[in-house]
């Protein structure tokens, strides 16, 4: 199952402006938001995120509604933030 997992902008960086990092269930990562080039999120913004690169932007409420439904399914949201642990954007 592949899922989408918010996560709220905590800084972007300096010299890669398609590098954010992003703080999902107490996990600092860092994302590839180049897909937003057209909107580019900016520190305390929510995005969605699959396999390390932000898909969307959303709000504050949609981001605590999506965790709350990911906590309820269990495995599949634990395997999913595995692959964001595991996963590295250089």
């Amino acid at each position: 199952m592949c899922l989408g997992i918010p996560g709220e902008v905590v800084s972007l960086s300096a010299d890669r402006p398609d590098i954010a990092t992003v703080a999902v269930s107490g996990v600092r990562r860092a994302v590839n938001i180049g897909l937003l080039a057209q909107d580019p999120p900016c520190p305390g913004d929510w995005v969605l995120i699959h396999v390390g690169f932000a898909l969307s932007k959303i709000d504050e409420r949609e981001a605590a509604a999506a965790m709350e439904f990911l906590e309820g399914i269990g495995r599949a949201y634990d395997d999913e933030l595995d692959a964001l642990r595991a996963s590295s954007i250089a």
